[in-house]
């Protein structure tokens, strides 16, 4: 093990970390084996994985099935490129597959290796798809505040979060943030998004892009007739509507796509994580047919995007299988009944301690809120890194969770493998009472 730690540290730049951290610790786990909602470290230790790791592992740890997929499609052809058309079946049928499961209407599949190149995708095919009907200007992307869409160029200034702006600065002009519905509710969020349409020009603005559940953003949920009110104003104005499905794709929700949840219908919709369960990297955009018609109508020459891994075979295969075992075992029906057993649990802690604020769940992916005076949503100071806190007693109890702290929140995200039974839902309830409870403690509480 710690030959492993110096290696880690000599040699890894780790995503989204900390360097200083890694320099002076280590790695703070090193991860050895996976197996349903468990994941084992080199030490044996054993870890409920209440994030799907980074939202993606849908269908739980250890499948075999992934393995003998990708090894049956590596032993007939592991790798074929699809530029120029060629093409292959795997990437063909899960196109096709793709576009059996989507909302009517959106049919034809652009294939990327992950969620911010889907991202950066649809960014670069909606000011194409201007660009080709002779409106060029249409280049403007709105997006909401606290909404996480990558790190590629473009996804990271489409990306509401500050933090991510601070390492590089904006790469991508022509983004633009409307407020998000948190905290604001539909009426004033509907307002922002027209004043910035009012403020750019309609006749500039290429798309609207938002995920349907705020992810990174703390788990954010909008009200129910957000995104309606959303669809209303793009129509008006003619702005395309990009629904970024990378997080809530593939049963997440409760819903095969979050969108389905308010019965709207996108023109994009961009994916990842969940189609392969993580197994595979494998992204993609599902665009309308609309779109798909000006494309092939105008779209002269060669469509200069594409990835090494478009489309790549092995993932495609792998991806299949996964979706038949979605289907198979029920999991997004599953998602939506532990997701409820989840908000129960919430609820339960809610009452018996007394610094939680907002809880809430969409399917298997919610949140619980820590602040000062539940009545008032008051916040704890920054500096009290209370959601940190909870954080590391949950991992000292075996749960890895994620923190957000965006703009002084203290939230803790939680997104299970959709494998996960009433029993281990109950016990991530009871580790996470315990783990708050001794963090009220040592804040000073009482109770």
């Amino acid at each position: 093990m710690s030959n492993l730690i110096g290696l880690d540290k000599k040699h890894f730049i780790h995503p989204t970390s900390s360097i200083q951290q890694q320099q002076e610790k280590g790695a703070k786990v090193i991860m050895d084996k996976g197996d349903g909602i468990y994941l084992t470290d080199k030490d044996k230790n054993v870890y409920i994985d209440a994030m799907s790791s980074l939202w993606n592992v849908n269908i739980g740890h250890g499948r075999k099935e992934l393995a003998k997929a990708a090894a049956k499609q590596m032993e007939k052809m592991a790798y074929s490129s699809a530029f120029s058309t060629f093409s292959h079946e795997p990437a063909i049928k899960l196109a096709e597959k793709i576009a059996q499961m989507t909302p009517d209407g959106l049919n034809a599949v652009f294939f990327t290796s992950g969620g911010s190149e889907s991202n950066d995708s649809a960014i670069k095919l909606v000011r194409h798809y201007w660009k080709i009907q002779g409106k060029p200007e249409r280049r403007n992307i709105i997006s909401l505040r606290r909404g996480y869409h990558g790190v590629a160029a473009a996804s990271t200034s489409a990306t509401g979060i500050p933090e991510f702006w601070d390492m590089a600065g904006h790469m991508v002009s022509g983004s633009i943030h409307a407020k998000s519905p948190y905290g604001i509710g539909t009426e004033q969020a509907i307002d922002s998004l027209r004043q910035v349409i009012d403020e750019k020009g309609a006749e500039t603005i290429a798309a609207f892009l938002a995920e349907p559940i705020q992810g990174s953003g703390g788990v954010l949920i909008p009200p129910a007739d957000y995104f309606k009110k959303v669809r209303e104003v793009c129509e008006a104005y003619d702005i395309l509507f990009i629904a970024d499905e990378v997080i809530t794709g593939f049963g997440r929700t409760g819903k095969m796509f979050g969108m389905e949840n308010w019965g709207v219908i996108p023109d994009m919709m961009t994916f990842a994580k969940g189609v392969t369960s993580g197994y595979m990297p494998l992204g993609g955009v599902v665009i309308s047919d609309h779109i798909h018609n000006v494309l092939k109508e105008k779209s002269k020459g060669t469509l200069f995007h594409g990835f090494t891994y478009s489309g790549h075979p092995t993932a495609a295969a792998v991806a299949l299988k996964n979706i038949e075992i979605l289907e198979k075992e029920g999991l997004v029906e599953n998602s939506r009944e532990m997701g409820e057993k989840l908000l129960e649990g919430f609820h339960f802690i809610k009452k018996e301690l007394d610094i939680i604020g907002d809880v809430r769940t969409t399917g298997l992916i919610g949140a619980v809120e820590l602040v000062q005076n539940p009545e008032t949503n008051e916040r704890f100071p920054a500096e009290l890194q209370v959601a940190s806190k909870v954080i590391e007693a949950l991992h000292e109890r075996g749960v890895i969770c994620r923190p957000v702290t965006y703009e002084n929140t203290d939230i803790i995200c939680f997104a299970p493998p959709l494998i996960i039974n009433e029993t281990q839902v109950h016990t991530i309830i009871e580790k996470l009472h315990d783990a708050v409870r001794s963090v009220q403690q040592q804040l000073g509480d009482k109770h």
